[in-house]
This record gives C-alpha cells, sequence and structure tokens, in this order.
C-alpha cells in the first residue's frame, strides 16, 4: 500500500491544468474533485486523468464517489462525512486507498482507522476560498492523530507559505487547490511544496 506523504493535489474545474502538476513530478497523489459535473462527463473525465496519472506513476483516488472508483478501477476513493460507510468502502476496495474526512474531529479519525482507512484529513487548517464556510480545525489535531499511525492529510486555504508550519505540526500530506492551479507556473509551484517535505525530512 502507498504510504503517502507530501503534495496531494485536487483538481480544479479546469482539468487541462492537471497535465503540469503531473509533470512536475512532486505529487504524492491527485484526487478528482466534480461534484456537479453529470455522470457520464465524470466518468469520462476520471478515465483521462486516470491515464495521465498512471503515465506519470502517480496514484488517483475519487472524491465521494465509490462507485465511479470502482468503474474506472482508481487508485482510490475518498469518502467524507455524508459519503457512505467507510467499513462497507473497505470491503469493496481491497488493496486501494481509501481515505476519509475528518474535518476537526479526533474520534472520527479513530473509527475511520477501526473502519480500515488508509489515511485520514483533517481541515479545514486555514480560510478556504474553495469552502469558505467549512469548519476550522488546529494544526494542533495532526500531532494529537499521531497516534493512529495513518497519514495525515491537511485540507484548507493551505499556500506555500504556510505549509511549513502544517508540515511542522504533523501533517504527512497538504491538500491543494488554489494555490497550486492558479499558480503562473504549475509544475514549479509543485516542485516547491515539494521541497518543503524533502527540507522537513
Amino acid at each position: 500500500m502507498t504510504r503517502l506523504r507530501g503534495l496531494y493535489a485536487i483538481t480544479p474545474p479546469d482539468l487541462s491544468r492537471v497535465e503540469h502538476a503531473l509533470a512536475s513530478g512532486a505529487l504524492c497523489a491527485l484526487q478528482y474533485r466534480a461534484k456537479l459535473v453529470p455522470a457520464a462527463a465524470r466518468r469520462d473525465a476520471a478515465l483521462r486523468l486516470l491515464a495521465q496519472c498512471r503515465a506519470h506513476g502517480v496514484p488517483f483516488i475519487v472524491n465521494d464517489d465509490l462507485e465511479l472508483a470502482l468503474a474506472v478501477r482508481a487508485d482510490g476513493v475518498h469518502l467524507g462525512r455524508d459519503d457512505g460507510d467507510v467499513a462497507a468502502a473497505r470491503a469493496r476496495l481491497p488493496g486501494r486507498l481509501l481515505g476519509v474526512s475528518c474535518y476537526d474531529r479526533l474520534e472520527r479519525a479513530e473509527r475511520a482507522l477501526a473502519a480500515g482507512a488508509d489515511y485520514v484529513a483533517f481541515g479545514s487548517v486555514f480560510d478556504s476560498p474553495t469552502k469558505p464556510g467549512a469548519v476550522r480545525a488546529p494544526l494542533s489535531i495532526f500531532g494529537a492523530a499521531r497516534a493512529l499511525g495513518l497519514p495525515r492529510v491537511a485540507i484548507g486555504g493551505i499556500t506555500v507559505e504556510n505549509a511549513p508550519q502544517v508540515i511542522a505540526a504533523g501533517a504527512d500530506c497538504v491538500a491543494v487547490i488554489s494555490d497550486l492551479f492558479d499558480a503562473r507556473d504549475i509544475a514549479a509551484r509543485a516542485r516547491q511544496y515539494g521541497r518543503l517535505f524533502h527540507d522537513a525530512a
């Protein structure tokens, strides 16, 4: 099983930008998030992204949609609080990545571990342009979750400027959309994130 550490990219609406991030060599995973896209178009996009990820050796994870992840043979799925039972998803995804959003709740992460999750995500760590009303998670939760033994992903408002404090707090990955894909040079920005993890090793 892949042990996640580094830049965990989440797709922007403009999928043409994704190749630049993948080509950087700095991604530990790519998550396809497309909540408002019709099912057929979502499947087509997922298949294209999967092929790109395979070409670059990057795990491809589908957000919120276990059936789509299974249909396209993705490397994993990421589930939020309203996306189905974690243990049931584990049973249907043997040997593949299963991530769970835990917001600001350590006890949810403990339940995710018991149900078979491979990694847990906490956030929003900072104010997020993508989810402005999201609950805020304290940096201390990454240290508190260390005993779980699972990779801890930080999400929400992360930039190259504030990522070092998140990594120092114990996050194994930073999940980024805007600060990565709105950059003038996406590949260079991705490599900036990669260096942060190298420097913290």
